[in-house]
């Protein structure tokens, strides 16, 4: 039998299959999420993401030398207040934890790209992503307050906002405030398919961000449903998002791709924190490759689509990238 395609003729050795490789993972691609606190000296490895930690800010500026350093060109920011309330107030604070983190971290690395969270949850006493009253979670009562802090972010100096709220209509209301204070430069990457996952417990172990009380299946998406992403997507770039995110990643390959597919606008995947704590959990077992595992989960996400990977794994990634070459 004589075979005209062999694919295997471009398998045959390294050179040749880097050559024709569809797909890169670039460190130039990744952002590198860091929670920041009150305090001094502490810098607290949280206990379900090994190799992550929670910066008092002195401690933040000494880590960021190590991102710069690798070459990561983004941080997304994420703050735990020294105290909290009903109305988050911490969020949009002038002197709030992540604003001073974004003005240590434009004075010291002027040209790291930073990216802050806007949400309510890590600084509400109830845990919930908006306001409340008799125990529902207040939709449009809440883009005030996600605007204002999306404006103190900006005023400290961040180069882009991220709502993750998933209140409808956040990001025309955040569009609206920036443009009319004179951000019209600063972009928004929404989080536009974010779904009520399980994959989120160590993030909230980390930013004290579990609600006390139900979920947040009100307001985050059902992870059955496919259609709904695109209409969220959909709205959030009639709106003004300029980069849209699908959280989590791993298990919404499909979505990825369907809205790569869709709307063609840079797309970033949130490889979050609990795919990240299985990875780093199995690994300390000894029962897989961690370097492996790795750039797979990430190749798969840059396949479906993705443009940017948010992820945990950034700086190792880094490292194993720089190794290599």
């Amino acid at each position: 039998m004589e075979l005209k395609r062999r694919p295997r003729r471009l398998r045959a050795n390294e050179t040749i299959r880097s050559m024709v490789r569809e797909n890169h993972i670039r460190v130039e691609n990744m952002i590198y999420p860091m929670f920041v606190m009150s305090g001094e000296k502490k810098k607290v490895e949280i206990s379900s993401m090994p190799g992550v930690y929670n910066y008092s800010l002195d401690e933040f500026s000494l880590a960021l030398r190590e991102v710069v350093d690798l070459g990561v060109p983004a941080v997304l920011l994420f703050g735990i207040p020294e105290s909290k309330d009903s109305v988050g107030s911490g969020a949009y604070h002038e002197h709030g934890i992540v604003q001073q983190a974004v003005r240590l971290a434009k004075q010291h690395y002027p040209h790291l790209y930073v990216i802050t969270d806007v949400c309510l949850c890590e600084y509400t006493d109830h845990g919930h992503c908006g306001l409340i009253e008799n125990g529902q979670v207040m939709n449009d009562p809440t883009l005030d307050l996600l605007a204002n802090t999306a404006l103190s972010q900006a005023r400290a100096g961040a180069d882009m906002v991220a709502p993750s709220d998933m209140m409808d209509g956040r990001v025309a209301a955040i569009r609206e405030a920036l443009d009319k204070e004179g951000f019209a430069h600063i972009p928004i990457m929404a989080y536009s398919a974010k779904f009520a996952s399980g994959f989120y417990g160590p993030f909230r172990d980390a930013a004290g961000s579990t609600p006390q009380f139900g979920d947040r299946r009100t307001y985050q998406m059902d992870s059955a449903n496919g259609n709904e992403a695109m209409l969220e997507t959909d709205l959030d770039v009639e709106e003004g998002a300029d980069v849209i995110i699908v959280k989590p990643a791993l298990s919404y390959g499909d979505i990825i791709y369907r809205t790569k597919e869709k709307y063609g606008i840079p797309l970033a995947a949130y490889n979050v924190s609990g795919e990240y704590a299985m990875v780093k959990a199995a690994a300390a077992n000894g029962w897989i490759d961690e370097k492996r595992i790795v750039l797979e989960a990430l190749l798969s996400m840059k396949r479906a689509g993705a443009d940017l990977l948010i992820t945990y794994h950034a700086l190792d990634v880094a490292r194993w990238l720089r190794e290599e070459r």
